[in-house]
């Protein structure tokens, strides 16, 4: 699996897609679109993904591929779990923020509104 990471590599701010490309006819597709859920998770956390979904859900199978104990691949699941969880707080703290700058004057209402539309 390719080493990808959701984060800008300057700034640490979000990276969206803005360009498809058919490799076969060239055709192209503009616009900004956020990456999928799955895809904002750290690389690790998507390969174990990807292990559990072909081992059918089977964390033993899963297990029995990385030769880990049970309890420790629960523990990697759980790691996961709390991830895909992070990633709606940091949405909902980003909100908070914009709603917060908005009460105290800081912002318009219009440049709330254009930020908002970006989380």
């Amino acid at each position: 699996m390719n080493d990808f990471s959701a984060k800008c590599n300057s700034c640490g701010g979000a990276l969206a897609i803005s360009e498809l490309k058919c490799r076969d006819c060239d055709l192209t597709l503009s616009g900004t679109v956020d990456l999928p859920r799955l895809a904002r998770l750290p690389s690790e956390d998507r390969e174990f993904i990807e292990l559990f979904v072909l081992a059918g859900g089977s964390l033993k199978e899963v297990g029995k591929h990385l030769k880990l104990s049970y309890p420790t691949v629960r523990n990697r699941l759980d790691k996961v779990i709390a991830n895909l969880k992070q990633l709606d707080e940091d949405k909902r703290l980003a909100r908070a923020e914009i709603i917060d700058a908005l009460e105290r004057g800081d912002i318009s209402s219009d440049t709330a509104l254009e930020r908002l539309s970006k989380i």
